[in-house]
């Protein structure tokens, strides 16, 4: 694997695609390295959730009662 090669023991692959099958299980069961894989769904879900490429279409606005208006000053 390429991350041995380059002496690291964590690594991170994404696609906007899908991996295979064989590739889900080569790294859960990779020994003694941790590989992250991010497919398109989930590399989709981060971009929308952290605000990036994306843009606001519309909001709503929530407005709810300021008791401490409506209290005397007495």
């Amino acid at each position: 694997m390429l991350l041995v090669g380059h002496g690291a023991s964590k690594g991170v692959f994404v696609t906007t695609s899908y991996f295979s099958n064989q590739a889900q299980q080569f790294a859960r069961k990779a020994a003694h390295q941790r590989v992250i894989l991010i497919d398109g769904e989930e590399l989709t879900r981060l971009l929308v959730r952290y605000g990036v490429g994306v843009r606001t279409a519309g909001s709503i606005e929530l407005r709810r009662i300021d008791e401490n208006y409506f209290e005397s000053s007495e």
